[in-house]
């Protein structure tokens, strides 16, 4: 036997709650997950794409840096890949003109 003294509750199908259903996991979370596998993807592969050993360190930051900006955007996973591909691509063009300007002045030093 119910000791309860109040009614049954009875909901109209217009009734809304203020409380919402808590999420599993919040959603920037397993974002977050599926971010990380996607820079670790592009990145391997990018790194496997250089054959010189000495471009792994520009290439991780030039990820690094493509997944701090594209982290503050409303879309991380869409904007990553391009923000990455340009970065990547300035860091080799800067790897080869530091080593172009490396050569040249070992000649001038050799001279």
């Amino acid at each position: 036997m119910n000791q309860n003294n109040q009614p049954p509750a009875e909901f109209s199908p217009g009734t809304r709650f203020a409380e919402r259903p808590v999420p599993v996991a919040p959603f920037r979370a397993t974002q977050e997950t599926e971010f990380e596998r996607l820079k670790t993807r592009l990145l391997a592969e990018t790194l496997d794409e250089a054959e010189q050993p000495e471009l792994n360190a520009p290439l991780r930051r030039a990820a690094n840096e493509a997944a701090a900006l594209a982290w503050v955007t409303f879309y991380p996973l869409l904007v990553f890949p391009a923000l990455f591909e340009e970065k990547a691509q300035t860091a080799l063009r800067q790897a080869k003109r530091q080593a172009r300007i490396y050569a040249n002045s070992r000649e001038l030093v050799a001279a």
